[in-house]
């Protein structure tokens, strides 16, 4: 192959065979992808069966290779195309799944208004769907609209007690505090625990256990956090390290 590549990089040669040059480049291209990505032995049958094994490298593994091989990803590139692609289905489509999971994204991008406008069109499209119903709950909620969040909340808990594995009862439980209902919250934040080991859910509970003035509750709610924290996986941790703070300025507080 070494020859092969010198003859190659002579311009009379280029002249003279450039399908043999063109299909030379491809097949150097491929034995390199393949040493870089660690596959010896898919270089070695490149190296030694031409043609034939450069052309079944690329379509069973560089072409499945993932973006490292096909240029660098801006941040939140992915997110950028992934809302061009459901406004085209929504263009096409217009159904009411493609406005959720746009509303989804805005969601997660803290663009609440978009999200917002989202969900209520799809609603618009589905009136009874349950997930859409729940997100936009925690969309108002977010917004600081916690009265206009609650009915949509309840009627999702009272639906399905476990929808979005807790995740709804939360939310509900939030707005309940935020309206300034702690004792009903409380009775929200006890069933979540019960059922799940949340810090977010632990943790609110414990200040109002807190606030009532309960504190041997309270501080057995911030233990369990901040044990199960010390043998949690790395993306848990970083995941639940807002809650696990609040959980030390707490525990102080609580007299642990």
């Amino acid at each position: 192959m070494g020859s092969q590549l010198l003859n190659i990089l002579e311009i009379g040669n280029w002249i003279r065979l450039p399908f043999f040059g063109l299909i030379l480049i491809f097949q150097i291209w491929m034995f390199i992808h393949a040493i870089r990505s660690r596959e010896w032995v898919w270089a070695i049958c490149i190296w030694l069966f031409s043609i034939l094994s450069t052309v079944l490298y690329f379509f069973l593994v560089y072409r499945n290779s993932g973006s490292s091989t096909r240029g660098f990803e801006l941040p939140g590139a992915q997110k950028r195309k992934r809302i061009k692609e459901l406004e085209a289905k929504i263009h096409h489509l217009d159904h009411a799944v493609h406005h959720f999971h746009l509303g989804d994204i805005y969601f997660q991008q803290g663009k609440l208004e978009k999200a917002e406008a989202c969900y209520r069109a799809s609603l618009e499209r589905d009136p009874r769907d349950i997930d859409t119903r729940a997100h936009l709950g925690q969309c108002l909620l977010r917004a600081k609209r916690p009265a206009e969040a609650r009915p949509l909340l309840e009627g999702v808990c009272a639906e399905d007690s476990k929808h979005d594995y807790g995740y709804s009862m939360m939310a509900l439980a939030e707005t309940l505090t935020a309206l300034g209902e702690q004792n009903a919250a409380l009775e929200i934040w006890q069933q979540v625990t019960a059922a799940h080991s949340y810090p977010r859910a632990k943790v609110q509970l414990a200040e109002l256990y807190i606030a009532k003035n309960q504190m041997e509750p309270a501080r057995a709610e911030l233990k369990d956090v901040l044990t199960d924290d010390a043998h949690a996986p790395v993306f848990q941790r970083k995941r639940d390290r807002v809650w696990v703070r609040r959980a030390k300025s707490l525990s102080r507080k609580a007299g642990n």
